[in-house]
């Protein structure tokens, strides 16, 4: 016996008209020219299949060709829609690993899109019309930036670090503080790294404290390197020693060792103005001497993902013969955006304004105060939410100048009716996405990380809330 109710449904869901009716149809023929037969059918069979369900279940759902397309249309867009998009960065986290790391500036964006339109000359040297290596393109740039001798790039600086190990110790001993064995995002490690390059860690020193006679008591017949490795994501201090970059390579000529520094963030321009007074820069340790440093390009230097190797030419040489080097190899994109970056490093007042990185870190308090004001001004007409500005700090983010707090200014929301989480979600959900954080029962939108244009997204997407 048929369930009460059960004819009416049927009749229903006969009503329902059948895919081929829909794509055929005049604006189901106009959905096809813009999106492509198969993509609409498909969308329309999964709309139709959910309004059956629907109707199943005794809910309400419309069978009018208009409605099914329209729902059709918004699958296609959605399915259409990039995964991987433009976000707002309103947490003040100025390198969030999560959302990208550095904001490439307009002039890398710029080479992208004007100089890789077709073929490019990726690894064939103009003059001659013979075959040349890749890096070429920013090799010259690297060394005069930065004073080395040498220098080549990888996909990033865990694979830098992986390709020197592998190369100057493999089967060998690496001799680090214990101090140094740190821990990366993506659980990363230093040890892990050492072992999967095939060379053997010898710790010496303690936690906090290491001295050079550590290093000195352990080198034996086995011993290859000698390795600093810079903690640019934690800080120890209070009771603490550590030796210096210089004592390190001074005992490594005495016993004819190599020395390499892996700086992790690397930076290029001095941020003592901005504050941050302990980041060692990559200038400074080639001047010491080392004869491996590796760095990324994507934290303090404000480019693409890339992993930088640079110090004497005897030991970069050998690592780009490295087997394992083709594997790590950047592509055609990571170098026009790596080349652009590090041309703004030729012309001093042209970084400061155009490498986003830079410029976050060294906004002044008036430019903080007027970003705050501006933004409040486009919320606070909005009905349903309390707007106020604070006082606060931002974050360097991204591993680097761990616990250096920038004063900043934050433009703190609170909606009248729902959860802040759900408030959250939605501003997540908006196109763009935005993040912002949410701390003392109010939404904060950090104004240090907002980029131009911002705020009038900011301000449409707490509008629809």
């Amino acid at each position: 016996m048929a369930p009460k109710g059960a004819p009416k449904a049927n009749d229903r869901l006969r009503k329902i008209p059948s895919v081929d009716q829909l794509a055929g149809s005049p604006a189901g023929e106009a959905l096809v020219r813009e999106h492509g037969r198969e993509p609409v059918v498909d969308a329309v069979r999964e709309e139709l299949e959910a309004v059956r369900a629907r109707m199943k279940a005794g809910g309400a759902a419309s069978v009018e060709p208009v409605d099914l397309l329209a729902a059709a249309l918004q699958r296609l867009q959605a399915r259409n829609a990039p995964k991987l998009c433009r976000v707002i960065n309103a947490t003040g986290v100025v390198l969030h690993t999560g959302l990208g790391r550095a904001v490439l500036p307009k002039a890398a964006l710029d080479a992208i899109a004007s100089e890789q339109r077709g073929y490019s000359l990726l690894e064939v040297d103009r003059a001659t019309g013979d075959r040349s290596i890749r890096e070429t393109h920013v090799v010259e740039l690297i060394r005069r930036l930065t004073g080395a001798e040498a220098a080549t790039v990888v996909n990033n600086n865990a694979g830098a670090t992986l390709i020197a190990l592998a190369t100057l110790a493999a089967g060998r001993e690496v001799i680090v503080s214990r101090g140094q064995l740190v821990e990366i995002g993506g659980s990363f490690r230093i040890p892990d790294v050492m072992q999967m390059s095939g060379c053997r860690l010898v710790e010496v020193g303690t936690t906090n404290k290491t001295y050079i006679s550590d290093y000195e008591k352990r080198i034996g017949a086995a011993t290859a390197l000698l390795l600093r490795v810079h903690t640019s994501n934690f800080r120890v201090v209070g009771f603490t020693a550590a030796p210096t970059l210089e004592e390190l390579i001074a005992l490594g000529r005495k016993h004819n060792l190599p020395v390499m520094d892996d700086l992790g963030s690397g930076a290029l321009a001095d941020l003592a103005p901005f504050g941050i007074q302990d980041e060692p820069g990559v200038r400074e340790s080639v001047e010491s001497g080392a004869d491996v440093i590796t760095f990324s390009g994507d934290k303090l230097l404000g480019g693409p993902q890339a992993g930088i190797i640079v110090g004497s030419a005897k030991w970069v040489g050998t690592i780009r013969k490295n087997p394992i080097f083709r594997a790590l190899r950047v592509d055609k994109l990571t170098l026009t955006a790596l080349e652009a970056t590090l041309k703004l490093y030729l012309d001093r007042d042209r970084l400061m304004k155009e490498l986003p990185t830079l410029a976050m870190l060294g906004a002044t308090a008036d430019e903080l105060e007027r970003r705050a004001l501006e933004l409040a001004a486009k919320l606070k007409p909005l009905p349903g939410i309390s707007v106020e500005i604070l006082d606060d700090t931002s974050e360097v983010g991204g591993g680097s100048v761990p616990g250096h707090k920038l004063p900043t200014k934050v433009v703190a929301v609170r909606p009248a009716r729902g959860s802040l989480d759900a408030s959250s979600a939605a501003l997540r959900a908006n196109t763009p996405c935005i993040f912002a954080r949410v701390q003392r029962d109010r939404i904060l939108f950090d104004v240090r990380t907002l980029l131009e244009g911002d705020a009038d997204e900011i301000a449409g997407a707490v509008g629809r809330l």
